[in-house]
């Protein structure tokens, strides 16, 4: 019989220990992995998104052809927030939280007031202001944008139309 070497014996049994190790790392049951929490630009943009889709059917339903112009800027600043915003993935993405509707907007059944769409606005363009800080210098540029120009509606709507 022919006698094995310590250093035979060891790489033998380094070898089998690196085999048993492998093979029970393959038999692991797989844990899927933990879903990454939204992004804070993309809840923002989706919740813009559903404020611009009210604020354009209020000016919608005003039906005046006064306000036409403030609604076709609505609609020009809903367009650029839905090209900003990512494709979300399939059935993982969290529905936007419902937007409150003001007083005397289209949903109640009457058509709102100069008033209502006047205060809309400045609430708006103040909330701008808080929702800059911490998001990307491009989006912060929109949002300034967007905040400048509702503030000058509210201030035309302040005038008598």
């Amino acid at each position: 019989m022919r006698s094995v070497s310590r250093r035979a014996l060891l790489r033998g049994g380094t070898l089998g220990v690196a085999v048993v190790t492998v093979a029970g790392c393959a038999t692991e049951e797989r844990v899927p992995p933990v879903a990454a929490p939204p992004d804070p630009e993309t809840l923002l943009l989706r919740e813009l998104i559903a404020g611009k889709e009210l604020t354009v059917a209020l000016y919608a339903s005003a039906a005046s052809a006064r306000l036409e112009p403030f609604r076709q800027r609505h609609e020009a600043h809903l367009a650029e927030l839905r090209r900003r915003l990512p494709p979300a993935p399939p059935a993982s993405a969290p529905a936007p939280s419902p937007t409150p509707s003001p007083s005397g907007s289209a949903a109640q059944g009457g058509r709102p007031s100069v008033r209502t769409l006047r205060d809309l606005e400045r609430k708006a363009a103040a909330l701008r202001t808080r929702q800059i800080e911490g998001v990307s210098p491009p989006l912060a540029q929109l949002l300034a944008s967007i905040g400048a120009c509702e503030a000058a509606h509210a201030l035309a709507l302040s005038r008598s139309l």
